[in-house]
């Protein structure tokens, strides 16, 4: 499928490299990425995989092809079936070629430690998750499959420990892929920098939740970087507002 840039210059039938290029200049940088319909819902039978179509996940492939580390809560693991995380050969080769780790690290967001150590996204991780959690739970039994960052308290997690942690490893180009619970969060400690959001060209109705959940002190600007299409598909990216 062909994805052709409409704004700030036109372009057509852009390349892995080309858009790779707008995308890789940033760092630091917290990128969240999602999908959402027409009428603004964020899954299609509960599965945010439902909406994306071949542009979308070709591009999903290039954000993770320049990420240090990919962020998802254990909620939106779970739902949406997440394995081991890998990318494709392609993108493989490009992070080799470019100094990274052939595959990003996964972080699993989980407040509650809710997750099984001998779960396959631990036990054939290409490289050595990471579980974000808060103080108090036992984390011995992750000691042998992921490095564990604890940041908060309770059943909440503390964005800007969880993100300095990363940052502290090397992990500084961050993407965040889910749920909305934590994008909110990310919002709510104004930390997100680019937001990479996809409007499937349906109207689905019903009770689908928004890509965000949870309260802010008041509404962050964001400022438009481009405007990617794919047929019908279009592919927005936003910064911080100016």
């Amino acid at each position: 499928m062909t994805i052709d840039r409409l704004w700030p210059e036109a372009a057509a039938d852009l390349s892995d490299e080309a858009l790779v290029a707008e995308l890789r200049g940033v760092d630091p940088v917290l990128r969240v990425n999602f999908v959402t319909s027409v009428d603004g819902a964020a899954t299609r039978d509960g599965l945010s995989g439902g909406l994306g179509d071949a542009a979308d996940r070709r591009y999903f492939e290039l954000l993770r092809r320049v990420a240090d580390v990919v962020v998802v809560g254990a909620g939106t693991v779970r739902a949406e079936g997440y394995g081991p995380l890998r990318v494709s050969e392609a993108s493989v080769a490009w992070r080799t070629a470019n100094g990274l780790t052939p595959h990003p690290v996964f972080a699993i967001v989980s407040g509650s430690l809710d997750l099984d150590p001998g779960d396959r996204i631990f036990a054939d991780a290409p490289t050595r998750p990471v579980v974000v959690t808060t103080a108090g739970h036992s984390v011995e039994r992750f000691t042998d499959v992921a490095d564990v960052i604890e940041a908060g308290s309770g059943d909440r997690i503390d964005p800007d420990a969880a993100v300095v942690a990363l940052h502290s490893r090397g992990l500084t180009r961050i993407l965040c892929e889910g749920g909305p619970s934590l994008f909110g969060a990310l919002l709510a400690a104004d930390l997100v920098d680019e937001l990479c959001v996809t409007v499937a060209p349906t109207l689905e109705a019903g009770d689908a939740r928004r890509i965000s959940a949870g309260e802010l002190p008041e509404p962050r600007s964001m400022r438009l970087a481009h405007v990617l299409r794919s047929g019908s598909t279009l592919l927005l990216r936003y910064g911080r507002g100016g």
